[in-house]
C-alpha cells in the first residue's frame, strides 16, 4: 500500500478525532452530527493509523516528506 501521508496531517488527523470523542463524552454533540462527527473521525482514526488517504490518491497528493538520496 503506497503511503501518502507525513506525520503532520496524521497527528492533526488524531487530533480532531480526540476533539469529536471529548465533544461527544461531555455531549456537547448528538443525534445527526455526531454520527456524521463519528464517521468523519473513524474515517480519520484509520487512515491515520493506516498512513494512506483514498482521496489524495486520485491527485496524486502527499503529505509525506520526500526522502533524500
Amino acid at each position: 500500500m503506497i503511503k501518502n501521508m507525513g506525520n503532520l496531517d496524521r497527528i492533526i488527523r488524531l487530533t480532531i478525532v480526540l476533539a469529536i470523542g471529548v465533544a461527544f463524552a461531555l455531549g456537547k454533540i448528538s443525534g445527526v452530527s455526531a454520527l456524521v462527527l463519528g464517521v468523519v473521525g473513524l474515517a480519520f482514526l484509520l487512515t491515520s493509523l493506516v498512513g494512506t488517504c483514498p482521496i489524495y490518491l486520485p491527485f496524486g497528493l502527499s503529505t509525506r516528506l520526500k526522502k533524500a538520496n
